[in-house]
């Protein structure tokens, strides 16, 4: 990006003539508005009642650079290497298995993770967790819209859910038992966080209750095996969405609570969620976050194998299924303008309430929750709202039993791939992991070890300059999702001018992006097929 372009941003965001929407200002200049899922009171109205908690604080990336408004006096896209570095790098997360006496039998290597805010506060979450009752790691995206509660939600529970639904009755009726004695409970999952990674505390009693009652449905289910790796997903996803807009519903004292249950039932999470256990993998998706994986064929190429489909208006799957579930008089109002009822990009997502409840329903837990103020915001009926549900959380759930020759697994919300296709994906990944085989220098020790071999070693690793290269392949991702020009190559300038867009100009250009890159084990995956 030049200096003349940089320029043109910001003196558009000032001059142009300015749409008056619903809660948001639409500017005519701007190249993209469809990346703004919602266009609703919640853009510009702040989302939560006053005296409520709020989210706004919970997930602080570096912001020490950016500017809040277009308007402010002295205004600049100037950041050098380090702060660049320093805003890309703050949300990395890594994880590598442990290789217990050299025989590490998890399919999975290690995973990368990193995320960068367009909006403020991000709207995106994201899980990683390994199941400690039954087997398997899981890995989750999820990308919020009007606002992140959500989202926040989402990412704390939906693990739990996956991971009771795939429990043996034996395990459930042992921590049933361990609760009703008020003994502690074996733990569900070992979570794999960010330091920055938050959870609503305030709220923690209520979710585990009503993760308790669920795994109560199940033991009352009375079946013995339980479900399949793709009931237990698709159960777990419409279970707690279903939990979701019950809590909403149910008389609340606390009025912190009764807040979050608004918050969370009101605005929407897309969720993509991956299972892998030994060479079985497994992804349900709700919404437009995706999962591909790359695979290095034996001629040497690399080619990407799609794992989820985006439920949006643009794929002719999703259209056909909201047409059969609602009248032929509806066929013409189902999508507007690409969006569902012309107001919501994905077609499925947890929460949207006001996309599934009848206005009776609607109008009724309102009026007995909420405020005046909260009123306002939250009570709005679509245009052509007819026969509801328009929306579900059920996911589509896809199997694929892993290859020696499948790499790595991409999961990411939809703000990299606006910007980066799948393919292009897999081309960075491969080239960075062959960037980082030729600097790491080959740690052949002679016999014996001495301090001066050590030392040199050490030089050796700091000539190559292998700290210069991103090391959390995330990152080199969102670098190159935000940074690159028409040659692919990164611009430090557009790269500096994207990181310090204003808040009031940011989410005209880029989405909140998310990226979970999960690495195999390609011996642990051959052994297997050597074994069976």
């Amino acid at each position: 990006m030049s200096r003349t372009v940089s320029s043109w941003i910001l003196s558009s965001a000032r001059n142009s003539v300015v749409l008056q929407g619903k809660g948001r200002l639409y500017s005519i200049c701007i190249p993209n508005r469809n990346k703004i899922k919602w266009k609703l009171v919640f853009s510009k109205t702040h989302l939560y009642p006053a005296g409520s908690c709020s989210l706004d604080n919970t997930f602080s990336l570096k912001k020490a650079f950016r500017h809040t408004s277009t308007e402010e006096e002295h205004f600049s896209f100037q950041l050098s290497p380090s702060q660049i570095n320093d805003i890309l790098r703050a949300g990395e997360l890594s994880h590598k298995i442990l290789d217990l006496n050299g025989k590490n039998a998890n399919s999975v290597l290690r995973f990368e993770s990193n995320q960068l805010a367009s909006n403020t506060p991000i709207e995106d979450r994201r899980s990683a967790a390994t199941c400690l009752q039954t087997k398997g790691m899981m890995f989750g995206v999820f990308d919020g819209h009007a606002g992140s509660a959500c989202a926040q939600a989402v990412s704390e529970r939906l693990l739990h859910y996956i991971a009771v639904s795939l429990m043996s009755r034996q395990t459930l009726e042992e921590i049933e038992l361990a609760v009703e004695c008020m003994k502690p409970v074996l733990p569900i999952l070992q979570w794999h966080k960010h330091p920055n990674d938050v959870e609503y505390r305030e709220i923690t009693s209520q979710y585990f209750e009503n993760l308790r009652v669920y795994w109560q449905h199940l033991l009352d289910l009375d079946t013995e095996p339980g479900f399949s790796l793709e009931e237990a997903m698709i159960c777990a996803f419409k279970r707690l969405d279903s939990d979701i807009s019950l809590e909403v519903q149910a008389p609340q004292e606390n009025e912190l609570m009764r807040n979050i249950a608004l918050q969370v039932a009101f605005s929407g999470a897309t969720a993509c969620v991956a299972h892998i256990d030994g060479v079985h993998l497994h992804v349900a998706n709700t919404g437009d976050c995706r999962a591909i994986l790359g695979v290095h064929e034996e001629d040497g190429t690399w080619s990407t194998l799609p794992l989820t489909r985006d439920h949006n208006a643009f794929d002719e799957f999703e259209i056909r299924r909201l047409k059969r579930e609602h009248p032929r008089s509806e066929e013409k109002t189902l999508f507007v303008n690409d969006r569902l009822l012309g107001i919501l990009m994905p077609s499925r997502a947890f929460g949207d309430v006001q996309l599934k409840w009848s206005k009776e329903l609607q109008h009724s837990v309102l009026e007995n929750s909420c405020d005046v103020e909260a009123l306002n915001i939250y009570q709005y009926v679509p245009p052509n709202y007819h026969t509801p549900p328009y929306l579900t959380a059920e996911p589509e759930v896809t199997y694929h039993k892993l290859r020696s020759k499948d790499k790595f697994l991409v999961i990411a919300s939809d703000g990299l791939w606006e910007m980066l296709s799948n393919e292009k994906v897999v081309k960075l990944i491969a080239g960075h992991l062959t960037e980082l085989n030729v600097q790491k220098p080959q740690l052949a020790f002679e016999k014996p070890v001495n301090l001066g071999y050590m030392h040199s070693l050490l030089l050796q690793r700091k000539n190559r300059a292998i700290a210069s290269l991103d090391q959390n392949i995330a990152t080199h991702l969102i670098r190159h999702a935000i940074g690159s020009n028409e040659y692919g190559e990164v611009d430090q300038e557009k790269l500096a001018a994207m990181l310090t867009l204003p808040e009031d100009l940011a989410r005209m250009y880029r989405d909140d992006i998310t990226v979970t890159v999960v690495y195999f084990n390609s011996e642990t995956i051959e052994n297997y097929y050597r074994n069976n």
